[in-house]
């Protein structure tokens, strides 16, 4: 069995994923206890070997620490809870289920990406120089539209290079995007779809390129082109 050392995980999440699937485990069925256990012993056997670990992989690892005591700890009597607070477990069941949907997105994206080298492009010319006619669905347009329109704003901003995969301390969700979509056509009916992607890395790329799809699938907004090549719209559905 190969032996992974930690500069083979993007971050945290990433080796807490990998333990998960080593002690062949479901997301589902981890225990606290016993995964914060497995993480602490893997950064022990990492430090044996003299390897620097990332600040990221020990703040991780108190908070895994903090979890595992919000489980040990006595369960407070129903009549004197303030507040209902999250199941640790169920918490760290959400996060790594939300980054393991993330990397398989983004292995979605680097096929696309290899499949689309495949091809080869001419520039774009003006459909009117061929017909007159208009282009009358202007609703009918692809996941691959929207993956060219911003695969060009990657390239105006100079961004053709792999981007940034190090996961951060600020996580992303789709849900999260899809509300703050939603909160920019609550006060606009239209927006651009390339004026959404107001950070250039891939967790926000994906999130928020997902997030879209999720909207449009759903009949939440409609996307719209006014010509071949032409600007992409968002347009909220009343």
């Amino acid at each position: 069995m190969k032996s992974f050392l930690i500069g083979d995980f993007e971050g945290p999440l990433d080796l807490l994923l990998h333990l998960v699937k080593q002690s062949k485990m479901d997301i589902s069925e981890i225990k606290i206890v016993e995964i914060t256990e497995q993480y602490i012993n893997y950064l022990k056997d990492m430090e044996s070997l003299n390897l620097n670990i990332a600040s990221e992989y020990l703040v991780t690892a108190a908070e895994l620490l903090e979890m595992k005591s919000r489980y040990l700890l006595p369960k407070v009597p129903k009549e004197e809870d303030v507040t209902e607070e999250e199941n640790p477990e169920e918490e760290l069941k959400r996060r790594l289920i939300e980054y393991e949907k993330y990397k398989e997105s983004v292995s979605s994206f680097r096929e696309l990406e290899e499949n689309r080298s495949a091809y080869f492009t001419k520039t774009p010319e003006k459909k009117e120089l061929y017909t007159t006619a208009k282009l009358e669905n202007t609703e009918a347009l692809t996941a691959n539209d929207l993956l060219e329109a911003l695969k060009s704003l990657l390239e105006r901003k100079s961004y053709s290079k792999p981007l940034n995969t190090k996961i951060t301390k600020k996580e992303l969700s789709v849900s999260d995007r899809v509300d703050k979509i939603r909160s920019v056509l609550a006060k606009q009916k239209e927006v651009e779809f390339l004026s959404l992607f107001e950070e250039i890395t891939r967790p926000y790329i994906v999130v928020t390129f997902l997030g879209i799809l999720e909207m449009a699938k759903s009949g939440e907004i409609i996307l719209k082109q006014d010509k071949n090549f032409g600007t992409i719209l968002l347009e909220r559905v009343d």
